[in-house]
């Protein structure tokens, strides 16, 4: 057992609340800009006055249409103003906030509605309205239905002009830092979501913990922005958001991803919270652009200059002068272009949810761009740790938080304790129990490693672990971050648990196989489906397989792969909102798929 403990540099009082510091930085800054809100094709700053008052007349609607301490209130929408308005709202009014996906189905709608016994649901768009309305006589709480589109923070306002100061102060009276603030189904790959309750001291010192740990990201004295895009109603992106209000730096949103480039370059973010796949796409398609331009000789030999830079950066001695040389020419013949993609102004990237490959995260940061690796669960309210600017061990997820304990458990497992654990599984005491162990610790279910100066590895889930029918253990994780790195992977799922070696699933990325079609004079269009017997197609997919069979043993070697017709969707189900690939629904819809790899239907 090992266990590595941050100092703990955040202290909060007992009864401070999100609202507190709105509050606070209202009275101190009114006129600094707080958000960038997407109009047309730009951005219209927001000051904290302007939001504050957009806060203010919501909650009084709220409270005027009888939302009450303690009310769980349900919010769907893509990443927009409005979302960080109401969600602020509902905590002023006492209440709970519920986020739910926006490409949630009805059924998955229902379940968290009745779950929460949630009294009011604020949803972007008349098609959301309607799903909620095919449920809605098995939603016996659900007082209420306001749609963001159609005028729902007008209809706020009107309802909320006769509701007094006084009402709102009462309203958020008994709201401590141990009162639920938001409760969050996490998107489980197995069974019924489980709704994670947060208090507002969790949420608030998580907040307080990555400002500390990430000075270089939020200090005000490095003009600190970011443009969100990942869902709201992910724990990760609700971080972002609660640290531009409670820390005071723009926050633009953009929900659309044909827009983001463009809007990159409008928002001129400093950081981004992204996705390894969002990394994988930047550098995949720079790389094409530059093939197929002509140039794919500079192009790589840029791409092997960045990767030695940032290698270099790691040894006694850092680069030498040759390397330095060739880096300063890269940089003004590539890595300058590569960062206007994301602005021109970026120079970190909090990447979490999936572990980003070394080769990649060495590129990024060669070219400019330091990608910290982090780590957390919704449970965690959600980060935990992080690789920081002045500290960066490529290939783990950071030291922990300050304040946070991380313990490894004699199986391998992480465990976490510290003041941003959820509060338990609402109406699941059983669940809650099963979570903490004896001392406190959150049992994660993921598996890793510590080293000396507290740096945490990821080496696996606990539940993945797939055992071959010769009994050797193998975690398929890294084989398949391996595999996806390739620009035509989209998707990669190990298999082989009690079976006599290991296999791949692999789904085509579309826009990577347009390309490579167009390259080799073939139709652009030709569907995927039909290609998933090509030999020339496999035999690239083959060179894939072999580079990620070099990083392990014979024994755990992908052996056989096949190609999917379809790509895994969070609308057909293979994943989920966050993104993670269910992997029970996936083997039983492709068990024909699996019977053709291993010739039985077991």
């Amino acid at each position: 057992m090992r266990e590595f403990t941050s100092p703990a540099l955040v202290t909060l009082p007992d009864d401070a609340t999100l609202t507190d510091g709105l509050f606070d930085l209202v009275e101190r800054r009114p006129e600094q800009v707080v958000i960038r809100r997407k109009v047309d094709d730009g951005f219209v700053d927001v000051t904290y006055r302007e939001f504050f008052d957009l806060v203010l007349a919501a909650a009084g609607g709220l409270v005027a249409r009888g939302v009450g301490p303690g009310d769980r209130v349900a919010l769907m929408s893509r990443t927009r103003y409005e979302w960080t308005v109401l969600d602020y709202a509902i905590w002023m009014a006492g209440a709970v906030t519920v986020p739910v996906y926006e490409t949630s189905s009805a059924d998955q709608i229902e379940w968290i509605i009745t779950d929460a016994e949630v009294t009011l649901a604020l949803v972007e768009t008349e098609q959301h309205a309607a799903l909620v309305a095919e449920v809605r006589d098995r939603t016996p709480t659900l007082r209420e239905v306001l749609v963001i589109d159609s005028g729902a923070l007008e209809t706020l306002r009107a309802a909320g002009a006769a509701v007094t100061s006084e009402q709102l102060a009462a309203a958020r009276a008994g709201v401590r830092g141990d009162s639920v603030a938001t409760i969050i189904y996490t998107s489980g790959t197995t069974g019924r979501p489980k709704g994670c309750e947060l208090s507002h001291g969790a949420l608030l010192f998580d907040v307080k913990a990555a400002e500390a740990h990430l000075p270089e990201l939020f200090s005000s004295q490095r003009d600190p922005s970011t443009l969100l895009f990942l869902p709201l109603a992910h724990a990760f992106a609700r971080l972002v958001q609660n640290a531009a209000v409670q820390i005071g730096f723009p926050l633009a949103y953009s929900a659309d991803v044909s827009t983001l480039v463009a809007d990159l370059g409008k928002a001129r973010p400093s950081y981004l919270l992204a996705a390894p796949r969002i990394f994988e796409k930047v550098h995949a398609r720079a790389r094409h652009t530059a093939h197929a331009s002509g140039k794919g000789r500079i192009f790589d030999a840029a791409e092997k200059a960045a990767i030695a830079y940032s290698q270099a950066l790691d040894t006694p001695g850092g680069p030498g002068i040759g390397l330095r040389l060739r880096h300063t020419l890269f940089d003004r013949l590539v890595y300058g272009k590569l960062r206007a993609v994301l602005g021109g102004r970026v120079r970190y990237a909090i990447s979490g949810s999936a572990p980003l490959s070394d080769r990649l995260n060495h590129f990024f940061r060669g070219i400019g761009v330091v990608v910290l690796e982090g780590y957390g669960l919704t449970e965690t309210a959600p980060a935990l740790s992080a690789n920081r600017p002045s500290h960066v061990k490529i290939g783990t997820v950071g030291q922990p938080f300050p304040g946070v304990t991380v313990r490894i458990a004699d199986d391998g497992e992480i465990l976490v304790r510290g003041p941003l654990l959820f509060s338990g599984y609402h109406a699941n005491e059983t669940a809650t129990k099963e979570a903490i162990d004896a001392d406190g610790f959150l049992r994660t279910g993921d598996l890793g490693t510590l080293d000396d100066e507290g740096f945490l590895r990821i080496t696996g889930r606990k539940k993945e672990i797939l055992v071959t029918a010769g009994g050797k253990n193998v975690a398929p994780a890294p084989l398949e971050h391996l595999l996806q790195t390739h620009p035509l992977i989209s998707q990669a799922m190990v298999i082989g648990d009690r079976r006599p070696f290991i296999a791949a699933l692999l789904t085509l990325d579309e826009e990577a196989l347009e390309r490579w079609l167009s390259e080799r004079g073939r139709p652009a269009d030709t569907p995927a489906a039909t290609l998933t017997e090509d030999p020339e197609l496999l035999a690239e997919l083959r060179g894939a397989i072999d580079t990620a069979n070099a990083s392990v043993s014979h024994a755990e070697s992908i052996k056989k792969f096949t190609v999917l017709p379809m790509d895994f969707t969070v609308e057909s189900g293979e994943l989920t909102p966050s993104l993670k690939v269910r992997r029970a629904l996936v083997m039983d819809k492709y068990a024909d798929a699996v019977t053709s790899l291993y010739g039985d239907r077991r």
